[in-house]
């Protein structure tokens, strides 16, 4: 893959796929950390001379506009990060973006509107879709992928404009794809992989490779209690996927035989509801039990600190660890200390630590921590969990090809 020192951008318009699909309340962005993780290559391009063209998705429109998802206040954002005026553009390939675009001079910078107001971005017919990266192809002279947590996804932007120009991999995906290297070929162990978030289904694949990579894998979050009904405990009101219950079997089966020890939870925090995230309400039934002890009448909200202590001597020793979902409801205080908990355990080990992006980045963000003593934070959860597994990912074919 070329880079964007192998392009001459002085004078020409280059089109910039970041990933700036931030978490919004009201109009307010409540997380900034992929607007600033694009930030040094859009202002690399500009030191250079180059008109830069921005464009991503936010959020899932429904191939309209829609107000609630529009991309002006990231525009906003972005220029107080850049340090300059950044304009924007009503549309996509309309009128606006045309004359935005037109208008910039050496140095500049714009961001389109949302992709996703345009059927084509997301479209599963290879017409529709081409159709639509032949309009955004007019808009530049040149292409940067720098939108890790798209590069997963066969879109317009993502994989078919970047046939249509001379394109270059972004200093974001660069650094993306040499630390999941370093998760894949030649890892330093032991390598210890913390897994959490609401469902198995969701980490199947990945939990199926790595069964024959990792050392330890720690699950936590609401994945957890499908592994604990499957080893025949009761988990009350907890999320199950039954489903995926033979799954689990199946990898507890295979850890045994390839040696990869498998850590459950030993005891959980509980409530009768799930708490209100929204005003931090006071659990009135809060209560830690042993995991195989869950009462009928409550769901497992998060570790336990008995886990606590457990998922930080495992993690004491690593050389490589991988983190992917927080372990338990961590937007109320009441149930983010086993989340907490990880996060402190990968700062005082000596491993290489790399937090998988998604909810997880948002929790260290959130909780307090400081991004810069992780070895790396992901910008893209679902995009970093499908290269783990192995899977080609469409952003990244289109760009080495």
């Amino acid at each position: 893959m070329k880079t964007i020192e192998d392009l001459d951008v002085t004078g020409k318009r280059v089109f910039v796929r970041a990933d700036l699909n931030v978490p919004l309340s009201d109009g307010t962005i409540t997380d900034d950390g992929r607007i600033r993780a694009v930030a040094p290559t859009i202002a690399k391009l500009v030191e250079r001379g180059a008109k830069v063209v921005v464009a991503s998705h936010l959020g899932r429109p429904k191939g309209e506009p829609d107000p609630q998802f529009s991309l002006a206040p990231v525009a906003v954002r972005l220029g107080e990060i850049l340090g300059r005026s950044v304009s924007f553009a009503a549309d996509t390939v309309g009128e606006s973006a045309k004359a935005t675009v037109a208008a910039l001079a050496d140095g500049e910078v714009t961001l389109l509107e949302n992709l996703r107001f345009n059927a084509g971005e997301t479209s599963k017919d290879d017409a529709e879709r081409g159709a639509f990266a032949d309009e955004l192809a007019v808009l530049a002279d040149l292409y940067v992928g720098d939108g890790f947590g798209a590069v997963h996804r066969k879109h317009a932007s993502v994989y078919d404009l970047p046939a249509r120009l001379p394109n270059a991999v972004g200093d974001l995906i660069a650094t993306e794809v040499g630390v999941l290297k370093r998760l894949t070929e030649e890892v330093e162990r032991p390598y210890v992989v913390v897994l959490g978030g609401s469902k198995v289904s969701d980490k199947v694949g990945v939990i199926d490779n790595l069964l024959g990579k990792a050392d330890r894998i720690l699950i936590g979050g609401g994945m957890a209690y499908t592994f604990l009904y499957a080893l025949g405990h009761e988990v009350g009101l907890s999320l199950l996927q039954k489903d995926q219950v033979d799954t689990v079997l199946e990898y507890l089966e295979r850890a045994k035989t390839n040696g990869v020890e498998f850590v459950l939870p030993v005891d959980v925090a509980v409530s009768g509801k799930f708490p209100d995230t929204k005003t931090h309400a006071p659990v009135e039934d809060f209560a830690v039990v042993d995991a195989d002890a869950i009462p009928a009448d409550k769901e497992g909200l998060d570790i336990g600190p008995k886990t606590r202590e457990l998922f930080a001597e495992k993690l004491a020793d690593a050389k490589t660890v991988f983190w992917n979902g927080p372990v338990g409801v961590f937007e109320h205080p009441a149930f983010a200390e086993g989340t907490k908990a990880v996060a402190q355990a990968l700062l005082d080990s000596d491993a290489f630590t790399v937090v998988g992006g998604g909810d997880s980045a948002a929790a260290v963000r959130i909780l307090g921590f400081d991004e810069t003593k992780f070895g790396h934070i992901s910008t893209g959860g679902g995009a970093s969990l499908e290269y783990l597994e192995g899977k080609t990912l469409p952003g990244l074919a289109a760009l080495e090809g």
